[in-house]
């Protein structure tokens, strides 16, 4: 196992940044393929986007993120349905529709029951494909029993063993399962994500997951008022257990990085967030550094905060301890 090191000075509780407003990074995150599709199918240019899918081929996590970001799109869905009538036999078009209606019924413009029907039909259209199966996750995420969201889950995790989105989906799911005063280790998203963590490839960015079950029990234990408003207060970061959580995630950043996976901005926010919190400052200067100005809103809104804000102020303390550390 990883050794111990002594805990790191707490940082200080974050403050509003003095400087002008950062935005979150756009749901495409640094996809600039998908950034231009998905303005393409708000005009109702739907073929723009069945070239992009074409192209994006079995890459299942790529083109999950693809969907789900294409899916939000204003019009989505009826632009969906366009290209389902000029094609139907096309299993891009009924999943894209599927998506979309489940972004519908969680606005509550639509029935779950259209949702779940709809990512049914393009399951037995894709037979293959986990990306219906991500959508029954999404709306069972918010509308569904645990047993649901296994359900989806399993039935994702059979097409595609380390589908990032989906982990990080039941990670959240299960970090609201039976809130308690402390955060227990054996806490039913601490084992999931340590043993999804432990069954991935070398190279794969589910090694961080137990970073994000962190943080995903930190939003429940807030929520609960368990725990305080502010993480940089939440002693749980500088546990035995929480330091041995990073220390692995930072080591395996830093020999694989996840450069090339499509939702690698999440991933290094998550790992920022706790750097930050265990007051490792070198690493989170770091991380900030490859993230740019632009946060993910989870988990820097955690537990209903101003996520723009508490980037900026963390991301401004951190590459000021890192100059003053590195100055002769």
């Amino acid at each position: 196992m990883i050794s111990i090191t002594p805990s790191p000075p707490t940082p200080p509780p974050l403050v509003r940044a003095r400087c002008p407003g950062t935005p979150p990074l756009p749901p495409a995150l640094d996809d600039t393929e998908l950034a231009i599709a998905a303005d393409a199918l708000a005009l109702g240019q739907w073929v723009r986007v069945r070239t992009l899918l074409a192209g994006t081929g079995e890459d299942w996590d790529l083109r999950g993120h693809r969907l789900t970001v294409l899916a939000t799109c204003p019009g989505s869905a009826a632009w969906a349905g366009d290209w389902q009538l000029a094609e139907p036999d096309s299993g891009d078009a009924a999943t894209l529709l599927a998506l979309a209606t489940v972004h519908l019924a969680l606005r509550g413009e639509s029935s779950t029951g259209a949702a779940a029907d709809a990512c049914a039909t393009a399951a037995r259209m894709l037979p293959d494909d986990p990306t219906p199966w991500l959508g029954a996750l999404i709306l069972a995420r918010r509308t569904g029993t645990p047993d649901e969201q296994a359900h989806a889950f399993h039935q994702v995790r059979a097409r595609h063993r380390d589908h990032h989105h989906a982990h990080h989906l039941m990670t959240a799911a299960l970090a609201e399962q039976g809130p308690a005063a402390t955060d227990d280790p054996r806490h039913p998203a601490h084992t999931f994500a340590a043993r999804a963590a432990a069954r991935a490839p070398a190279d794969s960015p589910l090694a961080l997951l137990p970073v994000v079950a962190h943080a995903e029990r930190y939003r429940v234990l807030a929520a609960e008022g368990l725990a305080p408003p502010d993480p940089a207060n939440w002693s749980h970061w500088s546990t035995r257990r929480a330091r041995q959580v990073l220390q692995a995630a930072v080591d395996w950043w830093l020999e694989w990085e996840g450069e090339e996976h499509p939702r690698r901005k999440i991933d290094l926010n998550f790992l920022a967030h706790a750097a930050f919190h265990q007051g490792r400052m070198a690493e989170a200067a770091a991380l900030f550094q490859r993230i740019g100005p632009h946060p993910t809103r989870a988990p820097w809104s955690y537990p209903g905060r101003d996520g723009a804000g508490a980037f900026r102020a963390a991301r401004s303390t951190a590459l000021r301890r890192a100059r003053d550390t590195a100055a002769p």
